[in-house]
């Protein structure tokens, strides 16, 4: 079966029985960079993949042009923002790339769950720093001081295993426990 038929199948079971699969919450969350989890972070973003799209337009044919599909495209560069601390970790990585020695590394964002185990995460490949922006310091405010570092990268995938995590997690009751007798 499909992995699509799958993933239908498991949410007809859930729908059935009358168990609500609530989404995850997107505050919970690590990053990993060649297997360390690289301190907590506030904020993640660009995790974005596109298509593109070529336009052909076929001879005799007025009523409609084709559009097929191109390669992949990752438009963004991925975004972590984190409080500052004395751990100089993205600041040496990206002064390294500043005096010309590009370190590539590839990396983990992992979505966790309620109970902070991983429901689903997303591999990065041959990440290494573009920028890295400082904390906006005010005297008259008191909020965290914030490091921004972004990453140009070479791919984002999300990994078989996490798929299987995903569907693992949304077979399970609120309990814990597997839904009928279904076993993997």
């Amino acid at each position: 079966m499909s992995p699509l038929g799958l993933d239908a199948s498991a949410r007809l079971a859930t729908n059935l029985s009358g168990i609500r699969k609530d989404p995850c919450t997107a505050f919970n969350f690590q990053v990993e960079i060649e297997g360390l989890v690289i301190g907590s972070f506030s904020e993640v973003s660009g995790l974005q993949v596109e298509t593109a799209v070529e336009d052909y337009q076929e001879g005799g044919q007025n009523r409609y042009v084709h559009r097929l599909p191109g390669p992949a495209r990752y438009p963004s560069n991925l975004v972590l923002k984190r409080g500052l601390t004395d751990i100089e970790t993205f600041w040496r990585w990206h002064q390294n790339v500043v005096a010309g020695t590009i370190e590539r590394k590839n990396g983990t964002i992992y979505l966790l769950d309620r109970q902070g185990q991983q429901a689903m995460w997303w591999d990065f490949k041959q990440a290494y720093p573009v920028k890295w922006s400082g904390p906006d310091l005010k005297a008259d405010s008191n909020a965290v001081a914030v490091e921004t570092i972004e990453l140009v990268h070479c791919g984002i995938s999300k990994p078989a295993l996490s798929s299987d995590a995903s569907a693992r997690r949304s077979s399970r009751t609120p309990g814990g426990a597997t839904q009928g007798s279904r076993t993997r």
